[in-house]
């Protein structure tokens, strides 16, 4: 070991710089990602009381929706509260062990929001081209096991994430340029070689998300082949509005992520990446309860009955 490598101080405390220093926009950002947050929780808490609360959603469609709320409020429960102290407060550190904390739930709520969703564009294609066999396809206890190899996918495949970040010596600076301790900032501050955590970082994105994304849009093709053949105008309004809902939804998703984790430029400015993220950590689980459920007859009326009870 030579004396250069025995002076590297190692680093246990990172300062997050958030989203902007200047010290004018933290109060008004507080109160912005507050009012943000708050309706996240809400929309998607509210989602899965509802579906709970009323035995008329106790379907797999409602049920994968329940589950894609609760992988939203989680995603956006891992940075949003952090960065709302943030905003107001002088000291901006988090510890080593927070940080890899931090970057696993929302790491692990995005993978399962990925096969969540192939999850939703398989039930809807069986739905709408199989009708007659959906209760037999899409049983309660096939939907609940879907919805387990999801989760367990989505918390597992992060992990391997976490324990290469353990290979990473940090001391070159505890600065990072974020408002969250995502795992490319965290590899631009270490000391090591990130490389082969690089690579893998980018075939398992290139894998899964390339994977999930065509079996989506796969779904959706027959789906909207079947709407056009032989749907009446009113049953093809409304596999539309319900189809074109959860594209929407997964186009957001999607492109963020992609632009994020398959492609990232060496040479894009810093805020164009907090973009990004700042869309699939805090705005996709704010959209994503009001996309599902404002043009949704059943939740409005599940909503009704809540209140008129």
């Amino acid at each position: 070991v030579n004396v250069m490598e025995v002076n590297k101080t190692q680093v246990t405390e990172f300062l997050l710089t958030g989203l902007t220093d200047l010290p004018e926009l933290q109060v008004p950002l507080f109160l912005v990602f507050l009012v943000i947050y708050l309706t996240t929780m809400v929309g998607n808490l509210g989602l899965i009381f509802l579906i709970w609360k009323d035995p008329r959603l106790h379907t797999p469609m409602y049920l994968l929706l329940g589950s894609l709320a609760f992988a939203d409020a989680c995603s956006a429960s891992s940075v949003t509260p952090k960065m709302l102290i943030n905003f107001l407060s002088k000291n901006h550190m988090i510890s080593l062990v927070e940080c890899i904390i931090q970057f696993y739930i929302f790491a692990s709520s995005a993978n399962t929001e990925c096969f969540l969703l192939v999850v939703m564009a398989y039930d809807r294609y069986v739905a709408i081209c199989n009708p007659l066999l959906y209760p037999v396809v899409m049983s309660n206890i096939f939907c609940i096991q879907l919805l387990g190899v999801s989760y367990t996918v989505g918390f597992i495949h992060p992990m391997m994430h976490v324990g290469l970040l353990f290979r990473l010596t940090f001391c070159k600076s505890n600065i990072i340029h974020y408002f969250y301790c995502e795992i490319l900032q965290l590899f631009k501050v270490s000391c090591t070689d990130p490389g082969v955590n690089m690579l893998l970082i980018f075939i398992f994105s290139v894998f899964i998300q390339l994977f999930t994304f065509m079996t989506i849009i796969v779904s959706y093709t027959r789906v909207l082949f079947v709407i056009l053949k032989t749907k009446s105008e009113k049953g093809r309004r409304k596999a539309f509005s319900t189809c074109s809902a959860h594209l929407l939804s997964v186009s957001l998703f999607y492109g963020t992520l992609f632009f994020m984790y398959v492609c990232p430029g060496s040479g894009r400015i810093q805020n164009q990446d907090k973009m990004y993220s700042l869309f699939y950590t805090v705005i996709i689980p704010l959209l994503n309860p009001f996309i599902y459920s404002l043009r949704n007859k059943d939740v409005k009326g599940a909503l009704r009955r809540i209140i008129n009870n």
